[in-house]
């Protein structure tokens, strides 16, 4: 883009804008207990009595000792999300209509408290609640105007990386595509890890190796620089500690954490690969939750990934997980070819995993080879 004549004309100037310029977390509060504090980093954030806070909460924490742990002040409301499906698009527009239709005022932020699913349902929330449309127009890359209301992250487990993350990946009725901006990025986030002690030990794994893998596809993509790979072989090397190593369960907890944060920084100027692509089509058709997709879909990916997929099957046989089998073998082809079509529309994945000329090393044919076995 040029800029030519500025300042009266007296002064020409051409400058080419090469670099995207990312948005990252402003604020982000570490520390067990830490959820705590959340009250008094609210209170300065609400603009009056009449304008809410909306917590989005994992319905896994409903009548437990986390809920009466929420800081509740005037017509705040707190809404139950239930993490057995991905979100959707419609999902968040219901949850937009509710909201407007329930409070005569916008709410003074949003607050996800929970796992990929209602950080990303949260972020998407947050940016609708002030642009119009459906949230399906915003799905790609850079296509929202207006800042998104203040939103926080509040992480209940390690690895999607969405707490930092500039997306929230949504399910629509033509694609899951996220919606990519520099408005979707958290105004703030809270990391406790004493939040992440419930977590059962196969979605501890499943949403562990969504890090590993985020790593494995960074580090190994094209788009690879000195930023994305400086949190991209921190993040790797906590996720070899936590799952080939010897921690305890507080170590562990405390680096998955970090891990996943990391993680979901190295994509930040960077972009995820292979993986990430196919469990998009398996998710799409299937429901598949993102965690298990990316595994279901790594364990075949030696192509791509030799070394990546060598530790991830050690960390698999380690921690004794059981993956479903037999995922699509009695899929009619069309669906197969809708999985294929969805993972393939994800071109900036596919340039970062096999360059600019990827269209002559994947096609439709080769992409349904591998999820037929699965």
């Amino acid at each position: 883009m040029e800029v030519n004549e500025i300042n009266k004309g007296s002064i020409k100037s051409k400058s080419t804008q090469q670099y995207k310029n990312f948005p990252m977390v402003p604020r982000v509060i570490y520390g067990r207990g830490s959820f705590g504090q959340l009250a008094d980093i609210l209170l300065p954030k609400r603009r009056n009595s009449e304008a809410p806070f909306i917590f989005l909460v994992d319905d896994f924490f409903e009548g437990k000792e986390l809920e009466s742990r929420i800081p509740w002040l005037f017509n705040d409301l707190t809404i139950f999300i239930s993490a057995a499906e991905e979100p959707k698009t419609e999902q968040v527009d219901a949850l937009v209509a509710k909201i407007k239709n329930d409070f005569d005022e916008l709410p003074s932020g949003i607050i996800g408290i929970g796992g990929g699913t209602v950080l990303d349902l949260s972020k998407a929330v947050a940016i609708m609640l002030n642009n119009k449309g459906g949230s399906e127009e915003y799905q790609g890359w850079d296509l929202v105007q207006k800042p998104a209301l203040f939103h926080v992250g509040i992480p209940t487990i390690s690895g999607t990386g969405a707490e930092v993350s500039r997306t929230a990946v949504l399910s629509g009725p033509e694609r899951k595509l996220g919606i990519n901006s520099d408005y979707t990025t958290f105004d703030q986030v809270v990391l406790d890890p004493d939040l992440v002690v419930t977590v059962p030990k196969d979605q501890w794994f499943f949403t562990g190796m969504d890090c590993f893998i985020h790593c494995v596809e960074s580090l190994n993509g094209t788009y690879l620089n000195a930023f994305s790979q400086s949190y991209g072989e921190k993040a790797f090397d906590l996720c070899e500690e936590v799952f080939l190593g010897d921690l305890s369960p507080k170590e562990a907890e405390d680096k998955l954490m970090m891990a996943s944060w990391h993680g979901g920084m190295s994509i930040a100027y960077s972009q995820v690969g292979v993986a990430h692509a196919l469990s998009y089509g398996l998710s799409y058709v299937l429901g598949t939750k993102h965690g298990i997709g990316n595994c279901l879909v790594f364990q075949h990916l030696e192509e791509f990934y030799p070394e990546g997929v060598t530790l991830f099957k050690k960390m698999k046989e380690k921690h004794q997980i059981e993956f479903p089998k037999n995922v699509c073998a009695n899929l009619p082809n069309s669906d197969l070819e809708t999985m294929a079509q969805i993972a393939l529309s994800m071109e900036p994945l596919w340039e970062n995993a096999l360059g600019k000329d990827w269209h002559q090393c994947i096609d439709q044919e080769k992409v349904v080879a591998i999820y037929k076995k699965i």
